[in-house]
Order: structure tokens, then sequence, then C-alpha cells
């Protein structure tokens, strides 16, 4: 039985700025951090890397975990992805005030594609954070707009 979306993980290049960054301006809680060198085969085994070694953390947000690693061996590849390609693309923050957070966080040096848009019941916007991963702000604006239909409003990005 699935009962839900426990994490979604990042690969960073640096995981030290990435915990700060997430959560000194995007609300994160550092909840754990962990690390396996060569001689750990379990976790080699588990992610199907053998010989590798990576450290990494678990953050919380009120609602969801986010996993990041940033793996020594073997050397990561930068495979920056854009929207619409195939695979794991954005993920999405849920926030209060888009307009807000969207002037706030380029002043962080998040770089968006543009000023939030606005859906009615919803406003979006994508952006890159230092590392390059998509990042979705999403604001419900509306009491109507907070009523999901399979986990989503039915208008918005």
């Amino acid at each position: 039985m699935i009962v839900g979306v426990h994490h979604l993980a990042l690969g960073v290049p640096d995981l030290e700025e990435g915990i700060r960054f997430y959560c000194d301006h995007l609300g994160f809680e550092l909840v754990e951090r962990f690390a396996w060198d060569s001689d750990n085969t379990q976790t080699q085994s588990a992610v199907g890397l053998p010989g590798s070694v990576a450290a990494g953390a678990m953050l919380k947000a009120a609602n969801a975990f986010l996993e990041m690693w940033q793996y020594e061996t073997p050397v990561p590849q930068d495979r920056r992805s854009d929207p619409n390609d195939l695979g794991y693309v954005h993920f999405c923050l849920q926030v209060v005030d888009i307009a807000y957070e969207h002037a706030r966080l380029s002043k962080l040096g998040m770089v968006f594609v543009g000023e939030p848009v606005d859906f009615g019941p919803a406003a979006a916007i994508y952006g890159r954070d230092p590392f390059g991963n998509v990042v979705e702000l999403y604001e419900l604006k509306t009491p109507a707009g907070a009523q999901l239909v399979d986990g989503r409003p039915s208008v918005g990005a």
C-alpha cells in the first residue's frame, strides 16, 4: 500500500551551500545528515552505484521532505533540465504572497522566467535555485482555489 510521497531529492555541487539556501531562504529545517564511504556496500547496493561516496541531508518543510545529495564518486554530471524535458523536472513550493516571495528570492539570486502568473484561484512562476534546479512557486489565493483535484487545483501550472 502506498501512503503518499515522503520526499524528493536534489543533487547539488555543494551540500553546505544547499542546506543554507533551502533552510535560511526557503524555510526548510535540517533534520538529519548522513554519508557513506567506499566501504559501505549496503548503501551502494540500495542506490545502484558500486564504489560511490556521498554526503546528504534530509530537510523538512511543513508537509514534505527534501533530500539533498553531494556525490564525490562517481563525479556528478551537470544535466540541468527544463520544464519540458522527460523525467523529474521540477518541484513546487506552496507559498503565501507569491509576489513577495518572488521579489525576496530574486534578491537572493534565484532566477525566474518572469513575473508570477495569475490563474484566478492560483498563481505560479518557475525559477532556478543557485544550482540550476527548477523550483516552482505556487500560491493558492482563495478558499475555492484551495480545493484540490487530484492533488492540484483544476487551474494553474
